[in-house]
């Protein structure tokens, strides 16, 4: 059995990386290959190519870095079509897999998308897109079967891979921690660590005892982030997000995967969003769903705070967490172990059993 895989970010990385596992058991002897991650490769995943060629954020961003993504789409497609596998999965960014995925699907290759795209959150009308690029696609929340449902399009829903690892943590002691999360990729973090920075002097002037750490998910921008902190207390950790998050009493955050992996842990945050001024033009005419964070959206309600383009600054990313930090927050954290009930459904599991029946259908 030969599984091709195309991971374009780091966060979809590290999600597939479980599911490389689960297949792994569920047939030793299968192949897996395609654009992988550090975290897929440990999995057991043949790199062919590496996530970091790919990985950017935003659609002003991504003109930059334009001709070098589309010459390793190219690549991939044309890999799988000379050397087609029993099953072509992309992992999230739909942008870049879709296509993949359509010119595969015409060269009758099977083709899986794993992490549904946000349609019920914008841009809707890819609906079309993904009927005539994926034959199944494997959602990670609940809510999103219904909206693929109503289009006729192939979905069941898997739980999310990130719940059998992190789990609510019990017993916490406060210690005036604070961790920030400025994301995983180059325009994410230069965007926002100048926020957070911001933040972090107007906390330390409000309590002197407070403090603080930065987790990165790789070295990549380690340089550039030493020196935009250079005079700050503030520890850089690379790689080890979930026992910082675990130890911290409050995570100003990332809006995304990282956003719902300090839910799923049931710690109090605040989400950060914000791109560079043409890409949120064109992203906000397209949004059709109040609530941005995914533990918000989950919930079906606002219950952390989400901070949004020009409301996420210094100032106000300061205010809302010295609020947190001196609140009584077991109320927030209760909202936040549902989550994890909602999506531990031993996820990588159903998603390899679903995906080997889907390759012995005739």
């Amino acid at each position: 059995m030969k599984i091709a895989l195309s991971a374009a970010e780091t966060s979809g990385d590290l999600i597939a990386s479980s599911l490389v596992v689960a297949l792994k058991n569920n047939d030793h002897h299968c192949e897996i290959d395609g654009l992988a991650g550090d975290k897929m490769i440990e999995a057991g995943c043949n790199s062919l190519w590496h996530t970091d060629e790919v990985n950017v954020m935003g659609l002003s961003e991504v003109l930059k870095k334009l001709p070098s993504v589309l010459k390793l789409r190219t690549k991939v497609t044309n890999h799988y079509i000379s050397n087609k596998p029993d099953v072509f999965i992309g992992v999230d960014s739909p942008d870049f897999n879709f296509r993949i995925e359509h010119s595969l699907k015409k060269e009758g290759v099977k083709t899986i998308h794993f992490i549904s795209p946000s349609v019920w959150a914008w841009r809707s009308k890819r609906i079309k897109k993904i009927k005539a690029s994926t034959d199944l696609v494997l959602c990670l929340f609940p809510f999103e079967v219904d909206f693929f449902t109503q289009h006729n399009q192939k979905a069941i829903f898997v739980g999310h891979p990130l719940a059998e690892t992190l789990k609510p943590r019990k017993k916490y002691k406060p210690n005036k921690s604070v961790l920030l999360m400025p994301g995983s990729r180059e325009s994410e973090i230069k965007t926002l660590l100048p926020e957070l920075i911001e933040a972090v002097k107007v906390m330390q002037s409000r309590d002197s005892e407070l403090t603080f750490n930065l987790s990165l998910a790789n070295a990549n921008h380690r340089d550039w982030v030493e020196k935009s902190i250079e005079g700050l207390s503030i520890k850089i950790s690379i790689g080890d997000a979930h026992k910082r998050i675990i130890d911290s009493d409050l995570v100003l955050v990332a809006s995304g995967t990282a956003a719902l992996e300090v839910a799923l842990l049931a710690v109090p945050m605040v989400v950060i969003y914000k791109l560079s001024y043409l890409s949120y033009q064109i992203v906000k005419r397209l949004l059709n769903t109040k609530e941005v964070s995914l533990p918000n959206k989950i919930l079906g309600k606002r219950v952390v705070p989400e901070l949004i383009q020009n409301d996420a600054n210094g100032q106000n990313i300061s205010d809302h967490a010295m609020t947190l930090l001196g609140s009584d927050n077991s109320e927030l954290v209760s909202e936040l172990e549902k989550i994890h009930v909602l999506l531990n459904h031993d996820s990588s599991s159903k998603s390899a059993e679903a995906i080997i029946e889907f390759i012995n259908e005739k």
